[in-house]
């Protein structure tokens, strides 16, 4: 199966230049969300548009609202959504309806439960992805560079794809691939400071992601 990488939390023009010419098969624009790779919406349209029609744009969220997410697709004309909060599944299909935009849920693993949680949104999303919870008491849902046990995914599947999201890094990805995953988030392990993109380094990931 052909390996597939989102590159998320850019916010520099430079950086999504380099991750389209890397090969990146989706890009992720923080909106509006607690982050130290925030952007408001307005920015992350312009800083997202050389991407359009050279790799799918995502617009990661956090509970957003529908007036939000209104203006997200008024402004920025993402190709999906990611809900990264505590959006339930009548949502997330309220959601689909009014913007007409595919979905993909974020959804946070710690253990078996957690995994077995992201069953609920296989009706509602058209990917769902695997991150690491955050740090007890830590308002930023994602980009802290921890991944979850990937032993927990041995013998679990879902009725829609998945994206394996947290920790991801050059050091890693290998062992990534052997999870049988071939859709990879990664956002801290291709930066040199966080929402400063490492060019190198995204060279380097998408070099051995795809070996």
């Amino acid at each position: 199966m052909q390996t597939h990488i989102k590159i998320c939390g850019l916010t520099r023009p430079q950086d999504v230049e380099t991750a389209l010419r890397c090969g990146a098969n989706m890009l992720g624009f923080i909106v509006e969300a607690e982050s130290s790779r925030k952007l408001d919406v307005e920015t992350a349209a312009r800083i997202s548009r050389p991407a359009s029609g050279c790799a799918k744009i995502v617009a990661v969220t956090v509970n957003a609202d529908a007036e939000l997410l209104r203006n997200i697709c008024s402004e920025m004309r993402p190709n999906f959504l990611q809900m990264h909060g505590d959006e339930s599944p009548k949502w997330l299909s309220e959601v689909k309806a009014f913007t007409g935009l595919p979905i993909i849920k974020a959804v946070a693993v710690r253990d078996r439960n957690d995994l077995e949680r992201a069953k609920t949104f296989e009706n509602c999303a058209d990917y769902i992805l695997l991150d690491a919870k955050a740090p007890k008491g830590d308002v930023q849902r994602g980009g802290h560079g921890l991944a979850f046990d990937w032993a927990l995914l041995k013998g679990f599947s879902t009725k829609v794809p998945l994206i394996l999201a947290g920790g991801l890094n050059l050091d890693n990805i290998r062992a990534a691939k052997a999870t049988g995953l071939n859709f990879f988030d990664v956002s801290s392990g291709v930066e040199a400071a966080p929402g400063i993109k490492d060019h190198e380094k995204i060279q380097a990931f998408m070099k051995a992601a795809h070996e």
